[in-house]
């Protein structure tokens, strides 16, 4: 915009028709620039700019027509340039001398507002409120007795008819549905722990196995006794993150399909506790990353509280993996380093410019170009209508060249329109008739290399589509859940998700392999490997 807010709360009508002619024109000319570039931002939706689906009006969703969207004259255009007008006049009513005392007074409500929010209280429960225990009772189907084997003093064997019991729990857990057999059900095993007096007089314990369960989350313990199992476990993983539900969802849906009633406090320690327990698999899975001859990397916004981060994905060959972290090289750096030789197939942030053999998504292109179709800039419009002629045309030549040997002339072949289209964008760059016009020509000139490398290998992929639908079910979780609250729920979600979408891409169910790696981490034993490929 030419003129900001403050200028034109400057300027009235009384002001307009003093000013000299040569004046006023100039003046004009940076209105009517800026009535175009409003009116481009009206027409602006995910289909002809960067913008995601979800800000689409409702009755832009339904198909409706692109005359139906932006009609050139009618009732609603003119109101809106009448509720414009009058909101112009008001403000012009408003002299300097007055805005002082409001912006003071908009920051002391400001204030008031941020102590207010400062003084409420936290979710969950408070410090010093009484606690509830358990009442359900539920019958036990089976139970376990575990017995010291030899004395902690003289490793004296020990004999079980001498032991007693000191203590035990019941632990809830979920029996797989069998194809034969479909449905599931509940098993409640009761474990005893029994502690015996040795000869030499020491009284040997066997007590259940309880450790920290990653040096990253210090604060997150993985232990036996746990009244949830390690296949009920997987399930509450499942409703949290596979469907979407939360906390008083999935209470609900254990109460009335299982019968079952847990604390909300009891599913936030078991979500903890299930993610802590694979962290150990970050590692495989940053091995998988790097081996990829094909990556696929994008991000989206993420908010941890009052901090904003970014969600990241790296799409490669049977792995996808997340990470919530900074937008910045950082974490590229840390997960590709110089492991990593094979493409990158990413959206035309400049930071990925430091990898030599880069693809370009062309659909953010198409995107932009489509745009700049639909401007009111007479130059700007053609300068689109090149791009997605030229873009169009070269989308079919790939896909023709892919039905046939690799031919490695396709450059050679379409150099004269690719040197025009470069000289076009060289002299847009320089022009500072329109922003858009401009951002994507030098766009276009930055990437030259990345955009047009499909022309020599043809069986490389046009598009970044399979790093933004693995990120499509958790931007619907980011909305339902506004992100996370801590730097553990945090660490939690992205190696959960993690988990869950390599087993999906390699055909294997997650969630057994997740009660598999619950049961062998409250063990104290290593973590099992992901599993391979079905079929491999």
């Amino acid at each position: 915009m030419r003129l900001s807010d403050h200028d034109l709360l400057q300027l009235t009508e009384e002001e307009l028709l003093e000013l000299p002619e040569e004046v006023l024109r100039r003046l004009s000319v940076k209105l009517l620039y800026d009535l175009k570039e409003a009116r481009e931002r009206l027409r602006e939706t995910s289909r002809n700019s960067s913008r995601p689906p979800s800000s689409d009006l409702p009755w832009d969703k339904a198909g409706s027509n692109d005359e139906d969207k932006h009609p050139q004259q009618g009732q609603d255009e003119f109101a809106g340039e009448d509720a414009h007008t009058l909101d112009t006049e008001e403000a012009s009513k408003t002299g300097p001398e007055e805005r002082p005392q409001d912006e003071a007074n908009e920051a002391q409500q400001t204030k008031e507002l941020e102590d207010e929010a400062s003084d409420r209280r936290k979710a969950g429960k408070q410090p010093g409120a009484p606690g509830y225990g358990r009442e359900q009772k539920i019958a036990v189907t089976a139970e376990e007795h575990h017995y010291p084997a030899d004395c902690a003093r003289c490793d004296r064997e020990l004999k079980q008819d001498a032991a007693t019991a000191y203590t035990a729990f019941e632990t809830v857990d979920l029996e797989w549905a069998d194809p034969k057999k479909p449905g599931i059900s509940l098993t409640n095993t009761k474990h005893t722990y029994y502690e015996t007096v040795c000869a030499c007089g020491h009284c040997t314990q066997q007590a259940p196995h309880r450790q920290v369960s990653h040096h990253s989350t210090p604060n997150i313990w993985l232990s036996e006794w746990r009244l949830v199992g390690p296949g009920l476990a997987a399930l509450i993983v499942c409703l949290a993150y596979r469907m979407r539900l939360s906390r008083a969802r999935i209470q609900e849906f254990l109460s009335d399909w299982l019968g079952l009633e847990i604390s909300v406090g009891t599913l936030h320690a078991t979500l903890h506790e299930s993610g802590a327990a694979v962290l150990p698999v970050e590692d495989e899975l940053v091995e998988a990353v790097q081996s990829s001859g094909l990556l696929h990397v994008d991000e989206t916004s993420w908010r941890e509280l009052n901090t904003l981060l970014w969600l990241w994905v790296f799409c490669g060959q049977g792995v996808v993996v997340y990470w919530i972290a900074s937008r910045g090289s950082e974490l590229l750096v840390n997960v590709l380093g110089s492991a990593f030789q094979g493409w990158l197939m990413s959206d035309g942030w400049q930071v990925y410019r430091y990898y030599l053999k880069r693809l370009r998504c062309w659909a953010h292109l198409i995107r932009k170009a489509e745009g700049l179709k639909c401007s009111l800039d007479i130059t700007a419009r053609l300068f689109g209508e090149q791009t997605l002629l030229l873009l169009n045309t070269l989308i079919k030549v790939v896909y023709a060249a892919r039905e046939r040997p690799p031919d490695q002339a396709l450059t050679i072949t379409y150099q004269g329109a690719l040197s025009d289209y470069r000289c076009a964008c060289e002299a847009m760059s320089a022009s500072a008739t329109h922003t858009k016009a401009r951002a994507l020509a030098r766009e276009m000139l930055n990437d030259w290399d990345a955009i047009f490398q499909v022309l020599a290998h043809p069986h490389l992929p046009l598009t970044n589509n399979e790093a933004e639908q693995a990120l499509r079910h958790w931007v619907i979780l980011r909305s339902i859940c506004h992100g996370t609250r801590t730097e553990d729920g945090t660490r939690i979600l992205a190696i959960l998700i993690s988990v869950i979408e390599t087993c999906r891409v390699r055909q294997q169910s997650p969630w057994i392999y997740l009660a598999a790696v619950i049961r062998q981490r409250r063990a104290g034993l290593s973590v099992p490997r992901l599993p391979l490929v079905k079929g491999v």
